[in-house]
């Protein structure tokens, strides 16, 4: 899924965590410091600020003094960068279409119903630390 998703939007200049990122400010009630971003997303802050600085350095994202915390600045989404997200999300709707043409909607539904319980056990349980 990822590489079809890198696939979709590489016109656009973005990959599958770059979409995923910008999605993420957009979904944030307002903005937020890469931390939090980075909690919402279930990643390791690091790599969110990796990604969130070349956003920056393309001008996709701004950022903005945080009030409650001089050092955590707060990340937003600039004018190039609601635009480069707009085209993603406008490529993923026939592309998800495409996807699943001939399901039923009780496939689908047990698609979805499996994947937020795999979602819920791993953000549960650290399953890399049972490995053996």
């Amino acid at each position: 899924m990822l590489a079809a998703g890198d696939r979709l939007v590489a016109r656009l200049g973005l990959t599958s965590a770059r979409w995923t990122i910008l999605g993420a400010i957009v979904q944030a009630d307002r903005p937020q410091p890469v931390a939090w971003l980075a909690r919402d997303l279930g990643a390791h802050r690091q790599n969110v600020q990796r990604i969130i600085n070349e956003l920056h350095k393309e001008g996709l994202v701004a950022f903005e003094a945080n009030p409650h915390h001089r050092r955590a600045q707060l990340v937003v989404l600039t004018d190039k960068g609601k635009r480069a997200f707009e085209a993603a999300m406008d490529s993923q709707a026939p592309w998800i279409n495409r996807l699943s043409d001939g399901l039923s909607e009780k496939e689908m539904q047990t698609v979805q119903r499996v994947i937020t319980a795999l979602r819920k056990k791993l953000e549960g349980n650290d399953l890399n630390e049972r490995a053996v």
